[in-house]
C-alpha cells in the first residue's frame, strides 16, 4: 500500500474519531460510548496498516479531542483507555499465556480508572459526592462492577475484530492496494 493511501485513510478515521468527539457535546449520556467507539475506529488501522500508524492515529485524535471536544470527561476516558486499547490489544495479544493476557489487560484498564478519577476530580473538578448515594462501600462495588463491564468489553472487541477480519478485511484490504 502506498504511503498515500495509508495517510489517507488515517486521516479519515481520524475525521470520524473527532466527529464522535463533537457527538459528545450533543448526547451527553454517550460520555462512554462515544469513546468505545472512536476507539474501535483503530481496528481497521492495525489491521489494514500496523500498529505504528495506529498509535499515530491515536496521537492525531488526541491532539484534535484536546482542540475540539467539547465533554472533557469523555475526552479523558478516550485519551487513558479507549483511545489506545484496541492498538494495545493487539500486541497483548500476543502473550501466548490467557491468564497473563487477561492480567496485563486487568492491570492496564485499573490503571486507567485510577488515573481517570483523579484527574476527573483534580483536574476538572468533577465531585465525587455521587457515589456517596451507594455508601462506604460504593467506590468497591464501582470498581468491581467496572472490571465486569471491562471483560464484556473486552470479549465484545475480539468479536468485533473477529467480525472485521471475516467480513470487511478482504474487501477494504483490496481497495486500498487499489486491486
Amino acid at each position: 500500500m502506498k504511503n498515500s493511501m495509508r495517510v489517507a485513510f488515517c486521516g479519515v478515521i481520524a475525521a470520524l474519531s473527532t466527529v464522535l468527539f463533537l457527538l459528545t457535546g450533543v448526547v451527553p449520556v454517550a460520555t462512554i460510548a462515544l469513546p468505545a467507539i472512536a476507539g474501535c475506529l483503530l481496528i481497521p488501522v492495525v489491521v489494514e496498516v500496523g500498529l505504528p500508524w495506529a498509535f499515530g492515529v491515536y496521537g492525531v485524535c488526541c491532539v484534535l479531542g484536546l482542540l475540539f471536544a467539547p465533554d472533557r470527561e469523555a475526552l479523558l476516558i478516550y485519551l487513558l483507555f479507549f483511545g489506545y486499547y484496541p492498538a494495545l490489544f493487539a500486541v497483548v495479544g500476543r502473550i501466548r499465556s490467557r491468564v497473563l493476557r487477561y492480567g496485563v489487560k486487568l492491570l492496564v484498564f485499573n490503571v486507567a480508572v485510577v488515573l481517570e478519577v483523579l484527574l476527573s476530580v483534580y483536574a476538572l473538578g468533577i465531585p465525587l459526592e455521587p457515589l456517596s448515594i451507594l455508601g462506604p462501600a460504593g467506590p468497591v462495588v464501582l470498581w468491581v462492577l467496572a472490571n465486569v463491564v471491562f471483560v464484556v468489553y473486552d470479549l465484545a472487541l475480539e468479536g468485533l475484530i473477529v467480525q472485521y477480519l471475516n467480513r470487511v478485511h478482504d474487501r477494504l484490504g483490496k481497495l486500498l492496494r487499489g486491486k
